[in-house]
């Protein structure tokens, strides 16, 4: 109870995540082969247990590490491993040529494109992003920025489930980061086993939490495929069978997410009366928006208030506006909301590195989003649904009608 209830463990320092997926990506298809390669597994394995052994400490509370940990034994006995010898990691195997993203004799239901949609048009796909403080582009288009705190998820349909886990930037700040980030794809026919992919603050594993790297044992497994771009700071899921591509960055200590579906996916939901839930689908709800073209003037007097004396919640570096501005156009140079996210997150927190997580967002958005000409969003955008987002401004005669309906109701 000490260990689950103290703060550290709420910062997750444990690493076995990260131990796991080195030592399957670095063993992957060797337990299958012959006995030539038990000492190269073994080399692995050795590397595997000191990887635990280095984590010991902050993972005692942790029943991933734990089960590590009894895995790693009966591994060693199983293979005759010596606990004894060299720990370098072996190099990573590459597939076979059979084996590549899309096996040529995977069923055909396993191709998105190609099974649901061989005798129609094209399917329309949607684009769905968060980053940031964090800010919100749903599948609809709509752009907004959120408090958020705690667990909220993103995505549930048929298919898969995500959930974000947000918490403060600074102790006793409003402002909010992505620090935690699950996903899970259900089991879909002779396609897919369940697979669960988790990254946190400081690990963006290049695997599932299960060490694999595809959709399992199925004959269409690799419709499911996770590729790491960058170590540790971007990965890509590609998920064929549903026609799913995600985006997952690490940017700085915090977390970016981006995602481009089929409307038909994104729509298959047995329960459609809680899809308000689901932040890509609707939206914040109203009371977790904020409006922050509306307090920049509370943040430029608490610049001026920074300025005066120090403050314990005062962020690393003190932005004005006018530096932040000049920041973010050289990553930015279109004043859209993209550009006006990260100008709000320099003010909020002083960290440039949510200057690239606006920048890296927008990227995304160029690359998943189908529609070229809605890349930009100028707009502010805080609203119950799509479809009820008011206009900028409002006509002077409507004003004029408002306040003569106001005075005879009065009367």
């Amino acid at each position: 109870p000490v260990v689950f209830c103290s703060p550290s463990a709420v910062t997750s320092p444990c690493k076995i995540l990260k131990c796991n997926s080195e030592f399957w990506a670095a063993t992957s298809g060797s337990h299958h082969l012959g006995a030539e390669e038990a000492p190269e597994f073994c080399t692995a394995l050795r590397a595997y247990a000191h990887c635990t052994r280095r984590t010991a400490r902050t993972c005692r509370g942790d029943l991933a590490y734990h089960s590590a940990v009894h895995g790693i034994d009966d591994l060693m006995v199983q293979h005759n491993c010596s606990k004894d010898g060299p720990t370098s990691q072996p190099r990573l195997r590459t597939l076979p040529p059979g084996d590549s993203q899309e096996r040529s004799d995977s069923p055909e239901i396993c191709h998105y494109e190609k099974s649901f949609h061989k005798h129609s048009a094209a399917p329309n796909y949607t684009h769905c992003g968060l980053f940031g403080d964090p800010h919100l582009r749903t599948f609809t288009d709509t752009f907004q920025t959120c408090k958020v705190q705690g667990a909220w998820p993103l995505i549930d349909n048929n298919y898969l489930n995500v959930q974000v886990t947000n918490t403060p930037v600074l102790p006793g700040s409003s402002a909010t980061a992505t620090s935690k980030l699950t996903i899970i794809f259900k089991s879909f026919q002779e396609c897919v086993d369940q697979k669960v992919y988790q990254a946190e603050m400081d690990e963006l594993p290049a695997a599932f939490v299960d060490g694999s790297k595809n959709g399992g044992d199925k004959h269409g497994a690799n419709s499911l495929k996770i590729t790491e771009k960058v170590s540790g700071q971007h990965i890509e899921i590609q998920a064929k069978y549903i026609g799913t591509t995600i985006v997952v960055r690490q940017v700085g200590r915090y977390l970016t997410f981006a995602v481009r579906m089929p409307e038909e996916v994104v729509n298959a939901v047995e329960d459609r009366d809680s899809q308000g839930l689901y932040l890509c689908l609707r939206g914040c709800p109203l009371n977790q928006q904020i409006d922050f073209q509306t307090i920049r003037s509370a943040q430029a007097t608490e610049g001026r208030a920074r300025r005066k004396g120090p403050s314990l919640l005062a962020p690393p570096e003190a932005f004005t506006y006018e530096t932040a501005t000049a920041k973010c156009r050289e990553k930015l140079p279109v004043e859209d909301l993209y550009f006006q996210s990260c100008v709000f997150d320099l003010l909020t927190t002083g960290d440039v590195n949510f200057m690239l997580a606006a920048y890296y967002a927008f990227e995304d958005v160029k690359m998943l989003h189908s529609n070229k000409d809605k890349l930009h969003l100028y707009e502010r955008t805080r609203d119950l649904s799509p479809g009820n987002t008011a206009p900028m401004g409002t006509h002077p005669t409507l004003w004029v009608a408002l306040l003569c309906l106001c005075w005879l109701c009065l009367l």
